[in-house]
Formats: C-alpha cells, structure tokens, sequence
C-alpha cells in the first residue's frame, strides 16, 4: 500500500528483457541502506518487488509480462526520469490517499495549459473505469495523488501545485505523453457492496441497512 506521495525521482539506468518481463535498473537518491530484497516499492505507480540488495545508489526489480501489458513499463529505456515510493509503514502519515499500486489502465494526456499558479491538465478517462472517478475524488497518475477537479467529454482535469510540480517529473510531460492511472480503490469497494457477485447474497440496500439498525 502507498500514498501517491513521491520519494524520490529516479532514473533508469538499465532495462534489459528476463524471462518474457523486463529487468530494471534505477538510481536513486533513496536511503539504499534502508532497502531489501523484496520490499515493495511503487515505480510510476506499479508496485515492483525489489530483487536483489542494492547496489550503492542503484536498485534493481523485474517485472513481469502483465505488468508489462497493463502499465507503461514496457515502453522505458535507460535514461527515463521515474517516480519512486517505498511502501506505507502502519505509523506512517497518509498524506495523499490510499493507493495500491495495481494499475488500473494506461490513459494519455489529452491538454495542457499553464495558469499563473499551477498546471492544468486534462487527462483521458477510459469509460470502463468511469464510474469509479468523481469529482472531488481521488485518482494516481503514475503514482501520484491528485483530486479530480472536473469531469466531461471522456475526460477529468487536475490542477497541479507548484510542489508538486517541482517534486516530480511532470514538468516534462506533453499532450499525447501515456500515464499509468490507478482509480480509488474505497470506490471499487464501494461498488462492491451495491453490485456484488451472484454468489454473494445480494447488495447492500435500503432494507438491509434497515434490517441492521443503520437507519
């Protein structure tokens, strides 16, 4: 579990094929001492295991062919800026909100524009994944907590801070750019309970809710 709160802004050093997935490389300026094999931590937004100690600043991970289908990763090569976050820690503060790190799509970067205290962007909003976003809700885009201003035309838009701006690598992102997105998972919970399966005895309903004394 994480928070959408990025660590550090890493860079790939390497990216060579293992095994049908991809073995990474990436320096960083995270506390490697502090690492160890099979930690979790969030690359961009998906959660990779690290595999082996760290080498000085370097850590290393591989992932595996449905990462490789369901994110970015397949498409970086050495030299990519990308997002790093260790795992949550129980007594840790929740800055952002909870995020998994189980990418749920890979959209794109329909518009940019510039206002004199942030940057506006507006995101693409696949329609199967719809009903989990909402405005004033939260979503991850590669990896990073930001509320959802407004939504239309298949899209939503997030306003991003001087702080964040400068403590990521969106700066260098344009129209067209692909980012992992990872919706809230409180809504899939939520959808859960209304819709469940057909072998779970029904959703949740004003008589259950009444039946059980929560009105």
């Amino acid at each position: 579990m994480f928070t959408g709160l990025v660590e550090d802004v890493g860079r790939i050093a390497s990216a060579s094929p293992s095994g049908g997935g991809l073995r990474l490389e990436v320096d960083t300026h995270l506390p490697t001492l502090e690492i160890r094999p099979g930690d979790s931590i969030a690359l961009d937004g998906a959660c990779l295991t690290v595999n082996a100690p760290p080498d000085g600043a370097r850590i290393a991970f591989t992932a595996g062919p449905e990462t490789l289908e369901r994110t970015t990763i397949g498409s970086w090569r050495p030299g990519r800026r990308v997002h790093l976050e260790r795992a949550l820690r129980l007594q840790d503060r929740l800055g952002g909100h909870l995020v998994q790190g189980h990418v749920d799509a890979v959209t794109a970067l329909r518009r940019v524009a510039r206002e004199i205290e942030s940057l506006v962007w507006w995101v693409d909003l696949p329609s199967d994944l719809a009903r989990y976003v909402a405005v004033k809700g939260s979503v991850a885009l590669d990896g990073v907590s930001l509320t959802v201003n407004e939504i239309r035309e298949g899209a939503f838009r997030v306003n991003l801070i001087p702080h964040t701006i400068g403590h990521t690598r969106f700066d260098d992102l344009a129209p067209g750019d692909r980012l992992n997105l990872e919706v809230d998972v409180l809504a899939r919970y939520v959808e859960g309970l209304l819709h469940p399966g057909p072998d779970a005895g029904g959703g949740l309903t004003l008589e259950r809710l009444s039946e059980n004394r929560y009105l």
